[in-house]
């Protein structure tokens, strides 16, 4: 009688797939449909994220769904999600309260690469809900300025009622050490900035394409066009990220609804050189 061989894939930790008991500490309305919560562990067991990782959120008699990460996860910080209600699940954490408990799974995936942006340009770009996975790399920027060159960010939203994280937007705006753009795709009549898209920003901003670091998280087409750009000023597809959040729904890479060619979104991304990618990004519907 013959045994086929055992299979030398090394077990999923059992840690990786157990949620952990997070409270909800605070929550607020960014637009009419996405919310920040801010969330604390229950007891000892939080972990560390780092900007660009997601979390596994689990509502409770709901589902989980992976989101990353707008603010905190640090030593001592609350962790912060900022979610937009499209589904059953997001619809259940928009509705949350504080006091409320989730269950969250991670950290997950890939950072972004504050480290090597150290004494660089960088370029952030952002385009709708884009900006959250963003915003504690524009805080790390702000707040270890020295450390970087030139620091600017362009962020373009539908509509000035989208526009997430409105008076914090404004404090960054008001900074002298950095340039921040912002565009609607549509005014309304108390909006008196720049309409079209955030694309059209990118010639506004200063920045040495030879020294430059790039951080672009939006819609795929926005990505695609703000990196094209950014290679024909000179700066290198090497040395421009992009966040691809396609489809993750279990974050260990079992499920396969987040392979993008040879690669899976929760494993080797979210956050990934163009470079890697640009081919397969041209690619329809890949």
């Amino acid at each position: 009688m013959t045994h086929s061989a055992q299979s030398t894939t090394p077990p999923l930790p059992a840690e990786a797939m157990l949620p952990s008991p997070y409270r909800v500490v605070a929550s607020r309305h960014e637009t009419a449909d996405t919310v920040t919560i801010d969330l604390e562990p229950v007891g000892d067991r939080g972990a560390a994220f780092a900007p660009g990782q997601f979390a596994m959120v689990y509502v409770f008699g709901v589902g989980e769904v992976p989101i990353s990460v707008s603010g905190g996860g640090g030593a001592g910080e609350s962790l912060s999600h900022t979610v937009r209600a499209v589904g059953a699940v997001t619809r259940a954490i928009c509705g949350l309260e504080a006091g409320d408990e989730v269950g969250i799974r991670g950290p997950y995936g890939t950072p972004w690469p504050l480290a090597e942006a150290h004494d660089k340009d960088v370029v952030v770009a952002a385009g709708g809900i884009g900006l959250a996975p963003l915003r504690p790399v524009v805080r790390r920027l702000l707040t270890d300025r020295s450390r970087y060159g030139t620091v600017s960010l362009i962020y373009g939203a539908r509509s000035p009622r989208d526009l997430l994280f409105g008076s914090e937007l404004q404090e960054w705006r008001s900074r002298f050490d950095a340039e921040i753009e912002v565009t609607v795709d549509r005014s309304d009549e108390g909006w008196f900035g720049d309409v079209g898209v955030v694309t059209g920003l990118l010639p506004r901003i200063a920045f040495d394409p030879a020294n430059t670091l790039a951080m672009v998280c939006g819609p795929e087409i926005m990505m695609k066009v703000i990196a094209r750009e950014l290679e024909a000023t000179g700066v290198r597809p090497e040395d421009v990220f992009i966040s691809l959040e396609r489809n993750m729904k279990c974050a260990v890479g079992f499920c396969g609804h987040c392979q993008y060619g040879p690669d899976f979104a929760c494993r080797q991304g979210p956050v990934v050189p163009y470079r890697r990618v640009m081919e397969r990004m041209r690619v329809v519907e890949l």
